[in-house]
């Protein structure tokens, strides 16, 4: 049910403190050829805007929206401009925390920890004038029990991904659970499971996938399919299942198992379909969003471009669905951003949008600037990558974005591959295990040079398969710009 929102909540971003100076690990090194194909652009925010983005959302007039941490909505005019020359207007204030913003028959729909807003200007005067409650059938105590929501799906619903209480526990209502928000408001409970989710977004198959943080019952941050129904691997949100109409609780996982194992035990256990190493591919993976652009930002078009907050560096992701089970690769894109990235966006010009702030005293980023709106445009020339890699029953498709040399393309020690998995615990995290060296026996370009067959004498079930393509050349002698990508084999 529809209720207007009154009174004002104030929840802090809640991260440990002290850790300014950890090493953040080895960058990947690339940011300065990065820039030949995708520059990034910095759209200036006045000293006077205290602008900490997180919700990222296009009007319908081109626009950009931006939900901060303050609570505060502003439309922004001139940021796709070149150069940028953005103009701030205030559309809305005095809510909570807003990670998540979707436009939809004129009114705006923001996510904040405790509830999915709807914001409206009546008056036509542009500024917000009626704030109604769709949904705040959850409970919210403390600040870490985030949610993040999605755009809206085809139905018109919002889909919310609630994080858990301090991150290990849920102590109120269906946090660790994904929910769907209608357009009337009901909400109805989809899946269980999660622990402290950064995002949510729909892949070109319309299926709804949740990024998911490093931490307990997670080896590391991950790219997980909304399954309705199913489990996603953090049991501390079993409790709630009694306040669910249809789904029946799981067993209980096993601790210091394998995922892979504990999906033979636990029938609803969903695997992640992509798993992204720690520190290689990011440490708080943030928003995501689908590659719409129809190529007007390059080879990617309906990729997944992913933030990450502690790294300042933005990844790629691609998904299949094999056996009825959703799985894919991870990749390098552009490292080198301002501040902790917390969101990003597609502008209508094609246009990347990525968003952020940093909280230095309580949590490690590598940007050091306070806050920072950026934007990375494809300059239009191509770069020489492994556009997406798909699993064979014996091996792998490579497709990448330039012709390769055919000479070091059909070489099998070309190809640097290892595997390795993490264990599946409630222990933070996990080292990678169970590693293995799986032999190249062959590899057979296409004969447009743009694709390599590889054969592989083993696939590793559940690992992930760490790729080395230092030695791959295109046919013009150039060198991979990024020499690593990461596929998780689930079946």
């Amino acid at each position: 049910m529809v209720t207007l929102r009154s009174g004002l909540v104030w929840a802090m971003l809640a991260c440990a403190p002290g850790l300014a100076a950890e090493d953040l690990g080895a960058t990947w090194g690339t940011a300065a050829a990065e820039a030949k194909y995708y520059p990034i652009v910095n759209i200036p925010i006045p000293s006077t805007i205290p602008m900490r983005p997180g919700g990222l959302e296009i009007l319908p007039d081109g626009r950009l929206a931006v939900g901060t941490r303050r609570g505060d909505i502003y439309f922004i005019q001139g940021a796709f401009s070149t150069p940028p020359k953005p103009e701030f207007h205030l559309f809305a204030t005095g809510q909570d925390e807003i990670f998540s913003l979707a436009w939809k028959d004129g009114a705006m729909t923001a996510t904040s920890f405790s509830e999915v807003l709807r914001i409206r200007d009546t008056k036509g005067d542009g500024v917000a004038d009626r704030y109604e409650t769709l949904s705040n059938n959850w409970g919210y105590a403390e600040g870490h029990e985030f949610a993040f929501a999605s755009k809206h799906d085809p139905q018109g619903n919002i889909w919310v991904a609630l994080g858990l209480s301090g991150s290990y526990e849920s102590h109120n209502l269906f946090r660790g659970w994904a929910v769907k928000i209608t357009p009337q408001g009901q909400m109805i409970p989809v899946c269980s499971g999660l622990r402290s989710p950064g995002g949510i977004a729909a892949n070109t198959q319309g299926e709804m996938f949740v990024i998911e943080s490093q931490g307990p019952w997670n080896g590391s941050c991950s790219l997980k399919h909304l399954k309705p129904g199913g489990f996603l691997g953090h049991p501390a949100s079993y409790n709630w299942y009694a306040f669910t109409k249809d789904l029946k609780e799981p067993v209980k996982p096993n601790s210091n198992s394998r995922l892979h194992l504990e999906r033979k035990r636990v029938k609803e256990l969903v695997p992640p379909a992509v798993r992204f190493p720690y520190i290689k591919m990011g440490r708080s993976i943030s928003g995501f969003r689908l590659d719409q652009t129809g190529g007007k930002f390059g080879p990617f078009a309906g990729q997944f471009f992913l933030g990450d907050y502690t790294l300042s560096i933005l990844l790629r992701a691609t998904t299949e669905q094999v056996n009825g089970v959703w799985q894919g690769a991870c990749y390098p894109f552009r490292e080198g951003l301002a501040t902790g990235t917390m969101n990003v966006e597609f502008s209508p010009q094609g246009q990347l949008v990525a968003g952020g702030f940093t909280t230095n005293a309580q949590w490690p980023v590598r940007g050091t600037e306070p806050f920072a709106l950026q934007r990375i445009d494809w300059s239009g020339v191509t770069p020489f990558e492994v556009k997406e890699i798909n699993i064979k029953p014996d091996g792998f498709l490579l497709t990448f974005t330039l012709p390769v040399d055919p000479e070091t393309a059909a070489n099998p020690e070309s190809y640097d591959i290892s595997t390795y998995t993490h264990i599946f615990q409630a222990g933070y995290g996990s080292p990678e295990v169970d590693q293995t060296k799986p032999k190249v026996l062959k590899a057979v370009p296409a004969a447009d040079g743009l694709s390599v067959r590889l054969t592989l004498e083993r696939i590793e079930e559940g690992h992930i398969h760490e790729f080395g393509f230092a030695k791959i050349r295109a046919q013009t002698g150039t060198p991979l710009l990024h020499t690593k990508a990461y596929y998780t084999v689930t079946k």
